[in-house]
């Protein structure tokens, strides 16, 4: 399983229907939230994801990226937590949680485990990994890669009946690639195996210019969640504010040969009617979603 919920989809401001910045994914029962911005922990009641994140990452030290963290994690020691909570983020994140310790009154039940990154950082995770790109913004900012290991390749189970293989736990070993010996006959994994898969790939850029590196992380990607903050008319204004347009997103999107691509960080000049965002990007990037607070998504495999 590889879920995302929209928490937060707004800008700066706030709208009576989007919130800040927040991004929650699970995968394969492992929780973690991309961007925390303020009512994060009220929207993850309201999807009902529950407070058992493993990992909170921060794009950068905007005030709509981060704000909610606080809260968030003073909700969770009220509720008796124990574990370990790992915060990552761009140079000042030990700074900003010795602050939220010093000027919350009040002592955590469980432990903060912080990293500082810089792009070019590779987390290993159980199956997965999460690689760190420089993103193009008002101040120092990262984007995150959400990628899978490869998966086994496609079991033939024909052919493996042909080559005298009983159904069984002899495939299981074949398909994890063992070669196994029938009536005199070394049968190789090989032989049944198709070529290894991709796994998943998910990039998540934060507030962004459109820029080489950007495309570059993207390549490939099944999901691209990109900046698309503002229509063409404001074309000046996001480059001024180092944000992109709806066609911005949707050219690194073309460009890097993503799957499909989610706009986020919607400016609060379109809480009535985002539609023209839509249809400029969808003239770059058929493939394009404007995400909306709260909605939940499954990425499947491309093949």
């Amino acid at each position: 399983m590889l879920r995302v919920i929209f928490l937060g989809t707004g800008g700066a401001l706030p709208t009576t229907n989007r919130t800040p910045s927040a991004i929650f994914i699970n995968i394969n029962g492992e929780s973690m939230l991309f961007d925390c911005g303020e009512g994060a922990q009220q929207q993850m009641m309201r999807a009902k994801t529950g407070m058992t994140l493993g990992s909170i990452f921060i794009t950068h030290w905007h005030g709509d990226h981060f704000l909610g963290v606080p809260g968030l994690i003073q909700t969770m020691s009220f509720q008796g937590r124990t574990a370990p909570l790992e915060i990552f983020g761009p140079k000042g994140i030990e700074k900003f949680v010795k602050s939220i310790l010093e000027l919350g009154y009040y002592r955590l039940k469980f432990d903060l485990k912080v990293k500082e990154l810089k792009p070019d950082d590779v987390l290993q995770r159980d199956g997965y990994v999460i690689k760190i790109f420089e993103t193009d913004h008002s101040i120092p900012s990262i984007g995150f890669i959400l990628e899978e290991d490869e998966r086994l390749g496609r079991f033939d189970p024909k052919k493996a009946i042909e080559l005298g293989v009983k159904p069984g736990h002899i495939f299981s070993k074949l398909h994890a690639g063992e070669s196994v010996e029938v009536n005199g006959r070394i049968v190789r994994s090989e032989e049944v195996v198709g070529p290894k898969r991709s796994g998943r790939k998910l990039v998540y850029t934060g507030d962004t210019r459109p820029s080489d590196a950007v495309i570059e992380a993207s390549s490939g990607a099944d999901l691209l969640i990109h900046d698309g903050m503002l229509c063409e008319d404001l074309s000046d204004w996001a480059k001024e504010s180092k944000h992109s347009t709806a066609k911005e997103a949707a050219e690194v999107a073309k460009r890097s040969g993503a799957g499909r691509l989610i706009l986020t960080h919607i400016s609060s000049r379109y809480t009535d009617d985002p539609r023209p965002l839509l249809k400029e990007a969808r003239e770059v990037f058929e493939e394009t979603t404007i995400a909306r607070d709260l909605m939940t998504l499954e990425v499947p495999y491309r093949d």
